[in-house]
């Protein structure tokens, strides 16, 4: 079974975050979410969430993909935390999957991932970051090898599928959207 790992800092978009885990779970993905302390956090439009781990306890086990919601407060959070770089850093060499909206792509960036890349983001979120080589993009979603990006809360649907796409296959994709009732586009 596929593992993914979503960690939660205070002031995440909660329609990001909440979204990612519904969906994957849907898929019968594996998903523990992990706060980087032991509170309830506190998601940017107030509503409160409850992790399943502390950061620390899921760094005692391996994933095959970690996916950081965005948000502000919330991508500042994860990048001022040593250990969601340290994380990252293990999961790229590792040659796992790292997925990134909204705000933290800004996150990946600060751990030196983006560097040659295709990625996008919330727009401007990226611009004060030191990219060397960054080619971005402005789809709502963005796979360039191990990494994906995306743009925010309006893309969180395509994230999440996209995500179930890259572990899973096409098929389970198309089976767990199916029921989303989405518009043909």
């Amino acid at each position: 079974m596929a593992t993914v790992l979503v960690p939660l800092a205070q002031g995440c978009e909660e329609l990001e975050a909440v979204t990612i885990v519904d969906l994957l779970r849907r898929a019968g993905i594996d998903v523990s979410t992990a706060g980087l302390d032991d509170q309830p956090v506190k998601a940017s439009r107030g509503m409160v969430l409850i992790a399943d781990m502390n950061l620390d306890q899921a760094m005692q086990k391996s994933y095959d993909m970690i996916v950081l919601p965005g948000g502000l407060p919330g991508a500042d959070n994860l990048n001022q935390d040593p250990r969601i770089h340290t994380l990252l850093k293990k999961m790229y060499a590792d040659k796992k999957y790292i997925a990134a909206i909204c705000a933290a792509p800004k996150v990946l960036a600060g751990a030196g991932l983006l560097d040659g890349r295709q990625a996008t983001s919330f727009p401007g979120s990226l611009d004060n970051c030191r990219i060397r080589d960054l080619d971005y993009q402005e789809q709502a979603v963005v796979i360039d090898g191990q990494i994906i990006t995306s743009r925010g809360p309006g893309t969180a649907m395509d994230f999440a599928l996209t995500l179930i796409a890259q572990l899973l296959g096409p098929d389970k994709r198309a089976e767990v959207e199916a029921p989303l009732q989405r518009p043909a586009s």
